[in-house]
């Protein structure tokens, strides 16, 4: 089963491709576009393992000219430093302005290839093909690049679309399954502020934590519905002036945990499992939604394999300062996205210090 999604963006609209074993149409279906026929290929050393030759051959029989590179595996090689190595590969090989960046991997491959792209000749195309969960429902989509600085998550980037977005569902029987249940987070996000019925199947399912426990026509559903949600907020605010910033639900405190824990303890998922757990507490403590439904989000999330709780010797006021550095911060408050009900949420910067300080204290193991 295939199924195109239309990300319909008015200076740019692209195609999201869901089909199984379309990693060995991806030359072909860039050859429809009419890109240039230089190609640089990034990836990291696991994933071209698996893949990089069958992307390369598709790319070579389409008629496209193929060099690749491979950064080193994990969210504390997303810098500044990384990109410099894509850049010189780039001016060895003289990619142009008509040339491509295809980004094969997950979502810290995607968000440095995107980012090289975005920056090199001032842009130049690129096309991503995601190979975790989390990138194929997420971070693929909807044009974010970027690089950590050492005091934040994503603090350096730009908005890029890509040209295109070809997923493969086929290329999760290699991901391993931590990585699979940190992509679930995601999913569950969109089901929270977006997409009730999506949530509804996520609660029927007796399995989210194992790609070989959850049913294929599932794993299509997840697919095709997160990156519908995902194209649908994009379409309609594609650099987060306004709606957008529903797509951070739990990425707030989520993304001030992993900084504070040097990227190493937590998957981005796994951390932003927490976030939206602390969202969904201060929600509650606010009244802005019922504690049925944080109950219902929350065993989501352990159904799914995530972690609920912070580390018993995480500091509470570093992870309160550290709310500050947070992208979205406006005139010095934190805003957080904070759920009204399943499939809607609001953005606020009016939670008390003391509201968010007596979650994470409760929240503690």
């Amino acid at each position: 089963m295939s199924s195109v999604i239309k990300v319909d963006i008015p200076e740019k609209s692209y195609e999201i491709t869901v089909a199984p074993g379309s990693l060995d149409q991806l030359g072909a279906k860039m050859a429809g576009l009419k890109l240039g026929k230089k190609v640089l290929l990034v990836s990291n050393p696991m994933i071209f393992k698996h893949y990089g030759e069958r992307a390369i051959a598709s790319l070579q029989n389409a008629g496209f000219e193929v060099v690749h590179y491979n950064l080193p595996p994990g969210e504390r090689y997303k810098t500044l430093n990384s990109i410099q190595k894509i850049y010189d590969v780039a001016l060895e090989n003289r990619l142009e302005r008509s040339s491509t960046m295809v980004a094969l991997g997950g979502g810290v491959v995607g968000d440095m290839t995107g980012f090289a792209a975005a920056t090199w000749l001032r842009g130049i195309n690129v096309v991503q093909v995601p190979t975790s969960l989390l990138a194929m429902v997420d971070s693929s989509v909807g044009g974010k690049t970027g690089v950590n600085h050492p005091q934040g998550k994503n603090l350096i980037g730009a908005f890029h679309q890509p040209s295109l977005v070809l997923i493969d569902p086929e290329v999760l029987k290699t991901l391993p399954a931590r990585e699979f249940r940190a992509g679930m987070a995601e999913v569950i996000k969109y089901g929270v502020i977006w997409d009730a019925e999506l949530f509804t199947q996520l609660e029927r399912s007796k399995h989210l934590d194992q790609l070989r426990y959850v049913k294929s026509d599932l794993i299509n559903y997840i697919l095709t519905h997160s990156c519908q949600a995902k194209a649908d907020v994009v379409s309609k605010d594609e650099k987060e002036s306004g709606l957008r910033a529903i797509l951070n639900y739990g990425h707030t405190i989520g993304h001030a945990v992993e900084s504070l824990t040097n990227y190493r303890l937590f998957k981005h998922g796994e951390a932003v499992g927490i976030g939206m757990v602390a969202a969904g507490e201060i929600a509650v403590k606010l009244g802005l939604w019922q504690q049925t439904d944080t109950e219902r989000q929350n065993t989501i999330i352990k159904k799914a394999g995530l972690p609920t709780q912070l580390p018993a010797d995480l500091d509470i006021a570093e992870l309160i300062d550290a709310l500050q550095l947070d992208k979205k911060v406006k005139s010095g408050k934190v805003r957080f996205v904070l759920p009204t009900q399943i499939g809607e949420v609001k953005v606020t910067d009016e939670v008390p210090t003391d509201t968010i300080n007596q979650v994470l204290a409760e929240m503690k193991t």
